[in-house]
């Protein structure tokens, strides 16, 4: 397990601000792992560009159901990247290189993932869930 990504305790009401900050946070240091711009960072969560800045400052409160399956997803696709590559950078990169394979055509998966439907990140999620072994 990654040092970015560490199991929470089944007790955690995700509902609350302070599950909201933690989880935000981690987005944030994913954000950075994959060099994500602004733009995409909103689309990846949903959100407008406001709300964004607003979360980074630390106003944050509770996050909808739509949100938390936002995260959840990229928390999975970041996780099973680097399950699947032990090296953290080739992990990391993966996400913006071309795939061959035929839910990519060619273009990479956070091209995929960028089209802005909770969908989009469950697709790649279940795609890298099955390379790697799992359920997909």
């Amino acid at each position: 397990m990654t040092a970015l990504l560490k199991p929470a305790h089944a007790g955690i009401d995700t509902g609350t601000a302070q599950a909201a900050a933690a989880g935000l946070r981690t987005f944030f240091r994913l954000a950075e792992a994959w060099q994500l711009g602004v733009a995409e960072q909103t689309t990846l969560l949903g959100v407008a560009r406001t709300t964004l800045y607003q979360w980074k400052q630390g106003k944050v409160g509770p996050l909808d159901r739509h949100q938390l399956e936002r995260l959840s997803h990229l928390f999975g696709i970041y996780s099973s990247l680097h399950i699947l590559f032990p090296v953290a950078a080739r992990a990391d990169e993966w996400i913006r290189k071309p795939n061959t394979a035929p839910l990519f055509a060619g273009k990479s998966a956070l091209e995929r993932m960028l089209g802005g439907q909770v969908a989009d990140l469950f697709v790649v999620r279940q795609y890298l869930d099955a390379q790697r072994g799992g359920k997909a």
